[in-house]
């Protein structure tokens, strides 16, 4: 494939990475673990975690899970928000020879207990206080060992323990739940330590992570990454981000934010990974919607690189306390997983004199596959182009690259681009082309110059703050309602979240209510899926055969 977006690359970046310079993730973070040994790789809440204590830590944790006698490539899930047992966590795991499968930890029963299911998780590590939505549902899940952590407890001596009353007696965020045979986290690490860890041969084609995404079928599914595909990603990143990172003066040790949550794609690999990598400080910020709490985190630091959506940059820049941060060793600010708005760089560039550098993936491609060039300094409109060893192909309905300048699917090939879907070879034979390209559902434009454009969306997919909404799985749940005859879900603008979910409800139950249909969305959809709007009507637009008609509902909202 001609390449014809290498002329457009900064120099000193590579037209090609080497995914195969390592076996596996298992020899990345041991390199770095031995190399680093020293340096703090990660602070929440003002603790430190040196690479040191995580070579240990991880250590003796995938001792412990090896103890409970999981076969290679058994999957263990990690419910957690971004706090210090996070890292442990996906470290021990990979050590194991596991397969890590993220969750939210706001997940509601139903989705917690499908996710489970279907990737057939054996353990799960949580923290205390989503612990009872596992109870919920473990009866119907084939989880056997549980690990229980909580806020403090890595926090140490009289902080952890003050942290963890404040939490659970304080602010009653632990809901009472009961895990007979759960183990603590801490008391693994203690039992972990007086186990013996047999170090796993990882190959670069085992499964890393399973990465849960929407899907057309209106159920969440599994992108299948692999230790090569998450190396290489990590390879791209870094080298793409090389001449913001060659500005004088150059820092030794890179202070990353790690704001969007670790079980988020883009932060697992754009802060976890790729932080441990170079042997970067990652500064955790557990709960990034107290937008005071977070930025007052961020004083305490000279921030580096700071990944984050849209929305947290527009919080950020709107707050009385945004003025007290220091930006004045700022190389690279990332705006992914939604578009970023004009507005919201401009405002960002004339506070910090750093723009947003925009990017597009999604968890199928590890996720990065096309960025603006990171010595960007002013607004383009544009994902950018293609990063090292990646393909773009602007496809047609048939399939057939377009013409430059022409509306097609975009379509992405590349080391990071994922093996398929999870115990799905119907959805990946959907989503796959024969000569390996990735069809994204996004329909973009690229010039002569190789860079991208997005200007609508082929499948019907919600992007609210950066998260994956897929109006099946709403409307399969919402017309389970007893009082409901049919629904639609559509995306429509918001200024806040770029989208938010609206429903088209014709009643059943003449009598139901908004509220009444909003507590039942509350009860089985995590916050950023559920409605903003619902409206009732006595019927709904449909084709001939009696599907209903989205995207003339989308039309309509639009027009008005």
């Amino acid at each position: 494939m001609d390449k014809f977006w290498l002329k457009s690359y900064p120099a000193g970046v590579p037209a090609e990475i080497n995914p195969d310079q390592y076996r596996s993730l298992v020899q990345l973070l041991e390199e770095s673990f031995v190399k680093f040994a020293d340096r703090n790789a990660y602070v929440c809440m003002d603790k430190f975690l040196t690479y040191g204590e995580l070579d240990s830590y991880s250590r003796k944790a995938a001792a412990w899970l090896q103890s409970r006698g999981m076969k290679k490539g058994a999957r263990v899930a990690v419910m957690m928000p971004n706090v210090l047992q996070y890292p442990i966590a996906i470290a021990a795991i990979l050590r194991a020879g596991y397969t890590v499968v993220n969750v939210n930890p706001l997940y509601t029963p139903r989705e917690l207990e499908h996710q489970l299911a279907d990737s057939g998780s054996e353990a799960i590590i949580v923290l205390e206080n989503f612990a009872t939505t596992l109870e919920q549902v473990l009866p119907k899940t084939p989880v056997k060992h549980i690990i229980v952590a909580s806020m403090g407890e890595m926090l140490g001596g009289a902080k952890g323990m003050i942290v963890n009353f404040v939490v659970r007696n304080v602010k009653k965020m632990v809901p009472a739940y009961s895990l007979p045979n759960a183990v603590r986290f801490k008391d693994m690490l203690a039992q972990g330590g007086r186990m013996t860890f047999t170090p796993v041969e990882a190959q670069s084609s085992d499964i890393a992570f399973l990465q849960y995404t929407g899907g057309t079928t209106g159920v969440s599914k599994g992108a299948t990454l692999t230790h090569r595909n998450i190396i290489a990603n990590v390879l791209q990143t870094e080298a793409w981000s090389q001449p913001a990172l060659a500005k004088p003066p150059v820092v030794e040790q890179l202070n990353i934010v790690c704001a969007l949550p670790l079980y988020h794609i883009f932060a697992l690999t754009a802060c976890a990974m790729w932080g441990m990598r170079i042997g970067a400080l990652n500064i955790l910020i557990p709960n990034p919607r107290d937008i005071g709490g977070f930025i007052k985190e961020l004083t305490k630091y000279k921030i580096n690189s700071l990944p984050a959506v849209n929305t947290l940059y527009n919080a950020m820049l709107n707050h009385a306390d945004f003025g007290t941060i220091d930006f004045s060793a700022l190389k690279m600010a990332n705006g992914g997983g939604m578009a970023v708005q004009q507005t919201v760089n401009d405002k960002w560039r004339a506070a910090t004199g750093v723009s947003i550098i925009e990017g597009y993936g999604l968890s199928e491609t590890s996720p990065v596959a096309t960025c603006n060039r990171a010595d960007l300094t002013e607004f383009t409109g544009h994902i950018g182009l293609p990063v090292p060893s990646t393909d773009i192909a602007i496809l047609d309905d048939d399939g057939v690259p377009v013409a430059l300048g022409e509306r097609g699917e975009i379509a992405i090939r590349g080391p990071q681009v994922m093996v398929g879907y999870w115990n799905r070879p119907d959805e990946t034979a959907n989503v796959m082309t024969p000569d390996g390209f990735f069809k994204s559902g996004d329909v973009g434009v690229m010039d002569a110059d190789g860079y991208v454009k997005i200007v609508d969306r082929k499948k019907d997919m919600i992007l609210v703050s950066g998260f994956n909404v897929y109006p099946n799985e709403l409307e399969g749940v919402i017309a389970a309602h007893p009082g409901v005859l049919e629904c639609a879900v559509i995306g429509v603008p918001d200024e806040n979240s770029g989208e938010a979910v609206k429903v088209f409800v014709v009643r059943k139950d003449p009598t139901l209510t908004a509220e009444q249909l909003m507590d039942y969305c509350k009860q089985h959809f995590t916050a950023y899926k559920k409605p903003k709007y619902i409206e009732f009507r006595t019927e709904l637009p449909k084709t001939n055969v009696g599907k209903i008609l989205r995207r003339m509902l989308r039309d309509e909202k639009q027009a008005a």
